[in-house]
């Protein structure tokens, strides 16, 4: 009987588990942290957190929706809610840590993952496109398309002007756009008459 258990588990909807979880029923949990763990991890790498640091604010991020599990009402997606609280946890660390500050112009125009403009013929992933942004925007982005806030609650995370943050998030798209363009890499800083 035990081993079913597991099994009844993985069968069930996010929604379900959650109510499971809810009375405290770990194993319910643990699916859903099987099911979003790489999501959420993924999700940090974009906003520009390493290997590790990813690991550990998703663990972080897991335990605090385990801990407030009560409160999630089905109204969005668990995963949706679990990276907000992921997408805000490495903000607050990143604010500790001082390397969240105001976001300056020159800060937008640095590149310190950035692939070169002439490696057109190298696969160009959303990852790597990513990765040429400056880091104002790839928070802006990740934060807006990969954790689902708003322009308001970025804006309110990063203690920004919702106008700063709608521009970097502007910026930011036009820069993907281009960057994962077919001839993309090479043709970035010039813009078509289409």
């Amino acid at each position: 009987m035990a081993g079913a258990t597991p099994l009844r588990f993985a069968n069930l909807h996010d929604v379900e588990l959650c109510t499971h979880a809810a009375t405290g029923e770990r194993r319910a949990f643990g699916e859903l942290v099987r099911r979003h763990g790489s999501a959420v991890r993924g999700l940090l790498r974009r906003m520009g957190a390493q290997v590790s640091e990813a690991d550990d604010v998703a663990q972080d991020a897991f335990l605090t929706a385990f801990e407030r599990i009560a409160e999630f009402r089905g109204e969005g997606t668990f995963a949706g809610w679990v990276k907000r609280i992921a997408a805000r946890s490495y903000l607050r660390r990143l604010q500790r840590e001082k390397r969240l500050g105001m976001f300056g112009s020159e800060t937008l125009e640095n590149e310190p993952e950035g692939r070169v403009a002439g490696d057109a013929d190298a696969a160009i992933d959303l990852d790597g496109a990513l990765k040429t942004l400056g880091p104002a925007e790839r928070l802006c982005v990740s934060m807006c398309f990969g954790a689902g806030l708003s322009h308001a609650e970025a804006a309110e995370a990063l203690n920004l002007p919702l106008g700063t943050v709608k521009s970097h998030v502007k910026r930011g798209l036009e820069k993907l756009r281009a960057r994962l363009a077919p001839g993309g890499a090479v043709g970035e800083g010039r813009r078509g008459n289409g």
